[in-house]
């Protein structure tokens, strides 16, 4: 594990990398560039680490932001990958990326089809309207 110091990086290059983001990256770096990006407006750590480390369930839990039981819910249905280290759960680093992966990936496939959605619905009243 590595901590990477970011403090003193001053306001106005931070817009211009939340600017870059906003035209010139495709969606998966724009995602990555705006947590970033909020990371470094908040003061928050960077912290790299090895993605074949393994954590226990509380940790995954709170790094993915859900509740423990939930998590376990996640395991036991295979959603999310672990092992056991004698009677207890370990969660590799690299399976909970992939899980935030799919996770952010669903969410944008869903977000499009609503557009999406909105879109047609608007067309067609357009069109009713316009035949009324």
């Amino acid at each position: 594990m590595q901590t990477i110091q970011i403090s003193g990086i001053p306001a106005d290059q931070l817009d211009a990398l939340e600017r870059f983001a906003a035209t010139e990256a495709g969606p998966e770096l724009r995602d990555v560039i705006l947590s970033l990006q909020r990371c470094l407006r908040d003061g928050a750590e960077l912290v790299i680490l090895d993605e074949a480390a393994a954590l226990t369930p509380n940790q995954a839990a709170t790094r993915l932001g859900i509740s423990r039981t939930y998590l376990y819910k996640l395991l036991d249905r295979g959603e999310i990958v672990s092992h056991h280290v004698g009677r207890d759960r370990r969660i590799r680093i690299r399976d909970i990326i992939s899980f935030e992966t799919q996770r952010q990936r669903d969410r944008r496939e869903l977000a499009e089809r609503f557009a999406t959605q909105q879109k047609t619905r608007m067309g067609a009243i357009d069109e009713l309207a316009d035949l009324l």
